[in-house]
This record gives C-alpha cells, structure tokens and sequence, in this order.
C-alpha cells in the first residue's frame, strides 16, 4: 500500500499563482494524474490559473485554506511560499484542519517554525518538512519536487533528510529493480515536522513495505533516536531489511555544517556517531552514496 499519500489524495496549493507553484503543479498534474484540486492566495481569491504548458488545465483560487478545504474536499496541501510567509501558510492549513501539509520552501526562520512546532502537537495535522523534496508515491500522487520519471512501483520504503539523495536512492532502486512504495523527504532543517521515527513506524507497519533506507545527514540527534528505535522495534519483533547513508562524512566536529544547522558534538551529531548508531541497529550503512541501491540488494540476497 501507499504512505502519506494515493491516488485519492486531494491536493492545495498555497503558492500556485508563483513561478515556482505554477512549474511544480504542472509536473504534479502530468503525474498519473495527481488531484491538484486549487490554490490558494489572499488577494487573489474566485480568479482562475490555467497551466501555461498548453491552457488546458485550470484551478480554481481560493481566498483561504478553509475556503478550499471546504469547496474541493482537499485533505493536503503543499507550500510553495517564500520564506518570510511560509510558516505562517503552513499555521493556516493547520487551522483548516488539512491532514497533510507538505512545506518545500528553503529558509523557513527557526523561531517561526518553533511556533509552528507547537502549533502541530495540539492538531491533527502531519507536516513534511520544511525545505524537503516532498512525498511520491509511484503512479498515484505527487506532492513537491520530486522528478516523476526516476520512480517505479515496487517494494522500497525511502526516508532521507537530504533532497538530493532522496532522488539518488529512487533512481538507484529504481534502476535495482525493487522500485518504491512511497519516498519521502523529511528535510534537513533543525526544527521541522515529521522526523525518521514517524515514517519508520509507518513502513515497518506497512505490509507492501519489505525494505527500508533511511537517508541521514551530519547535525542533530535525529539518526541515533531512530536507530534505538528500531532496536526496540526488533526486541518486539518487528524488523524489515535495511540500508543506509549519512551524508557529510568529512565534517569536523564543532562546526555547523550545511543546511542541518545543527552543531556536532562530541558522541553526537557526527557521521561517525551516526553510522554507528545505524549498524547496531542493524542497518547496512553504504560507504558512497552512489552504492546505495546496490547496498540494500545486497542486504536483500544475504
């Protein structure tokens, strides 16, 4: 089965009227036909877009999240908003009650996406990111960034901080033969929503789910919490195949590196802490990010 998201996902976009709304919902809209149902933008409401690529495909606008949510049935939304709003749309779809919100936007100020933090432990909403690649699954729906065509059907469940690599480990299984069950990007800032225990839980529950690769990255304590996880998931049980990658194995420690923003501390943080943590729990962690897909074959055949 899928995760997150399917072929009766029914998508809003707060930023469709921008340049890069417009591309991404036309490559959403080309994919197996994802249901971008609306946009929405303040002062732009009862207006219409139409796809530039050739005009026949059009959304209606919505003043509002709710105004959306209520009149198409939307039950997921996906941010293409600047930086300085984007926090605040992504508090809006919270408001509306939207299941699923998906924030691409790169930038997000810390402190406001503290506030959004608090605001989705007292909801029922799930937040992707922000500044991640999105979520796809293969031939029903794709919400963000992700290229449609490196994806097939199959049994993989992708999880990866890093928006680059998520596309690196779909192609490479992809190219395997195991294809996807569904590829997420949870992305790489400090204070987001959905961390690697989430989408771990649902794929070790998922039954079309046989293989996992979690995808991490220097900063944080993030990989270490997951892989205690899954070592307690084991003492019960439940444990699918793994493998895995930490990306910036060169960083010093001391020193915040990349888009993480987190600091590396001693035991913590680093890429060798990471890796470690991994291997004890009994994930296959790839020495190149180019051996990904090969790792987890090869973790496959025993």
């Amino acid at each position: 089965m899928s995760i997150l998201v399917n072929k009766d996902t029914k998508v809003l976009v707060q930023g469709l009227t921008g340049k890069t709304g417009t591309f991404h919902t036309e490559q959403a809209l080309a994919y197996y036909g994802t249901q971008m149902v609306g946009g929405t933008h303040p002062k732009k409401g009862g207006q219409t877009w139409t796809s530039g690529l050739d005009g026949s495909a059009s959304l209606p606008i919505f003043t509002t999240v709710a105004e959306g949510r209520d009149k198409t049935g939307a039950n997921a939304s996906v941010i293409y908003v600047p930086p300085a709003g984007a926090a605040a749309a992504i508090l809006e779809a919270i408001e509306a009650e939207i299941e699923l919100i998906v924030c691409i936007t790169e930038g997000v100020p810390v402190l406001d996406m503290v506030k959004v933090k608090r605001a989705l432990e007292k909801s029922n909403s799930r937040l992707l990111g922000p500044n991640c690649p999105g979520v796809l699954t293969p031939e029903e729906c794709k919400i963000g960034i992700m290229p449609g065509s490196i994806f097939s059907k199959g049994s993989v469940g992708i999880v990866s901080r890093s928006g680059t690599l998520t596309y690196e480990a779909v192609f490479q299984t992809t190219n395997e033969g195991l294809g996807q069950t569904t590829a997420v990007g949870i992305g790489g800032d400090p204070v987001k929503g959905t961390e690697f225990i989430d989408m771990l839980e649902m794929f070790l529950a998922d039954d079309a789910t046989k293989s996992i690769i979690m995808i991490g990255e220097i900063g944080g304590s993030a990989e270490e919490d997951a892989a205690q996880f899954l070592i307690d998931e084991a003492k019960k049980g439940r444990k699918k195949p793994m493998a895995g990658f930490i990306a910036g194995l060169t960083a010093p420690k001391g020193r915040t590196m990349g888009h993480a923003g987190a600091v590396i501390s001693g035991g913590k943080g680093g890429a060798e802490d990471k890796i470690a943590a991994m291997e004890a729990a009994g994930i296959n962690v790839s020495k190149s990010p180019a051996r990904i897909g090969k790792t987890l074959t090869e973790v496959l055949k025993g």
